[in-house]
């Protein structure tokens, strides 16, 4: 012991640091909670739209995660694209097993539906079904969706786990001059138009869009 302090002075200097220590461990778990919780929110459900009139009466009998090839045909027409990303609940974690479907109508904007007169190209498959992978990993092969009838470009998108639908959605293209205009898109918030719209950027020879799905499982 120094001396120059006295007994008492170092005893409540040793008090008060290990005060100061138990504080600190205290401290540590309800951090840690804190950041769990905050990781745990982080990530915000997916915004969900309309279905629109154009869901199908009847699948096709391909109905597969390429669009672009319908039984044997393939559909040359459109700008070819790629549409991927990752299904997981509000912490993060992939949702396997769970039931991905898009629709959109073809390169003249034609469904394949009955209350759009039976104009769509045969060629374009017009929907597809995937199963998500265990990384909840989905992808589909299709074309750049095109305007028709008002409609901003976009693509309709549903997920189902068994028989519950957990979402149904539309994908818009960013950047395209007809979003504004769309009386839908224009209804979203800010926050909702970010989560919905999508860059189809180049890659080789397509277009690739990636939209990570968030949903309550």
């Amino acid at each position: 012991m120094c001396p120059d302090i006295p007994r008492y002075a170092m005893t409540a200097r040793r008090q008060s640091r290990r005060r100061a220590l138990g504080a600190i461990l205290m401290a540590v778990p309800a951090l840690l909670l804190g950041v769990r919780a905050q990781a745990a929110t982080s990530r915000r459900l997916t915004p969900a739209q309309t279905e629109g009139p154009f869901y199908p009466v009847a699948f096709p009998e391909d109905s597969d995660h390429d669009l672009l090839r319908n039984g044997v045909v393939d559909y040359p027409e459109g700008q070819s694209a790629w549409l991927e990303g990752v299904v997981t609940d509000p912490a993060g974690r992939p949702l396997a097993g769970a039931v991905v479907e898009i629709w959109q109508c073809d390169h003249a904007g034609h469904y394949h539906h009955p209350g759009d007169g039976g104009k769509a190209d045969n060629r374009f498959q017009g929907f597809g079904r995937v199963t998500v992978a265990a990384d909840g990993r989905y992808r589909f092969r299709t074309i750049r969706p095109v305007a028709y009838g008002g409609r901003t470009p976009h693509i309709h998108v549903k997920v189902k786990m068994g028989m519950r639908e957990l979402l149904t959605t539309q994908v818009y293209v960013a950047d395209d001059p007809g979003n504004t205009r769309d009386f839908l898109w224009r209804r979203l918030s800010a926050a909702d138009r970010a989560a919905l719209t999508v860059s189809f950027e180049p890659v080789g020879g397509d277009l690739r869009a990636v939209f990570p799905i968030v949903v309550a499982g």
